[in-house]
C-alpha cells in the first residue's frame, strides 16, 4: 500500500477509535492513551497526524459532518428531483444510520456541549447549521418564495435538530429516530400546502 493510502487508513482508524472511545467513556475521560489503545496503535502517532487530542477531535467532528454532506450528495447528485423529493433527503441524510448510531449520536451530544467553551469546535457546529439551513432554503424557495423559504428553512432546521436530539436521549431511540424522520417529513408537507392554501385566499 503506497504511503498516502495508510496515512489515510491510519487516520480514519483513529477517527473511529475516538467515536468507540467517546462512546464509552465520554469526551472528557477520552484520552489519548484511550484512543490509541482501542486502535492497536501508540499514543505518539494521535501527534504525528493530528497535532494531539484536540486536533483528532476536530478531525472526527469533520468526519462526521463530511458523511452527512455525503449522505445528501448520494440521494441527490445526478438526480432530477422535485423540490419536495429534495427537502425529503435532507431529512433523511441526518438520520442515516451512521448519524443515529451509539457512537455518533455521543459524540455529537458530547460535542455539543463542548462547543459552546471551544471556539474551534464552535465553528464546526456553526458549519453544520449553517449548510442545514442553506440546502433547506434552497430546496424550499421554489415552493414558497424567497422570504416565506427563510422562515420555513429555520422552523424545519429547529424540527430535524429537536427530534434528532430528542431521539439519541430517547429509552427506544431506533423507534423513535424512524418516527422522527416522518414527523419532520409531514412537517414539511403541511408548511407547504398551508403556503398553497395561503396564495388561493
Amino acid at each position: 500500500m503506497a504511503r498516502p493510502q495508510m496515512k489515510s487508513v491510519r487516520q480514519q482508524q483513529l477517527i473511529d477509535a475516538t467515536l468507540v472511545s467517546v462512546e464509552r467513556h465520554g469526551l472528557h475521560h477520552t484520552t489519548i492513551n484511550t484512543i490509541s489503545g482501542l486502535a492497536g496503535m501508540s499514543s505518539g502517532i494521535i501527534s504525528h497526524y493530528f497535532g494531539g487530542k484536540q486536533g483528532l477531535i476536530e478531525a472526527t467532528l469533520k468526519y462526521l459532518l463530511d458523511e452527512l454532506k455525503q449522505a445528501l450528495l448520494a440521494r441527490t447528485l445526478g438526480k432530477t428531483l422535485t423540490p419536495m423529493e429534495r427537502l425529503f433527503m435532507i431529512v433523511e441524510a441526518n438520520f442515516t444510520e451512521l448519524q443515529r448510531s451509539s457512537a455518533a449520536t455521543k459524540t455529537w451530544l458530547s460535542f455539543w456541549s463542548q462547543a459552546m467553551h471551544d471556539p474551534g469546535l464552535a465553528r464546526l457546529q456553526c458549519i453544520n447549521h449553517q449548510r442545514l439551513y442553506a440546502n433547506l432554503k434552497y430546496s424550499f424557495r421554489p415552493l414558497l418564495g424567497a422570504s416565506d423559504a427563510c422562515d420555513a428553512a429555520k422552523q424545519t432546521a429547529a424540527m430535524i435538530d429537536g427530534f434528532w436530539l430528542r431521539s439519541a436521549l430517547s429509552a427506544s431511540p431506533e423507534k423513535d429516530f424512524e418516527q422522527a424522520q416522518q414527523l419532520c417529513k409531514s412537517f414539511i408537507e403541511t408548511r407547504v400546502m398551508q403556503y398553497g392554501e395561503n396564495e388561493c385566499h
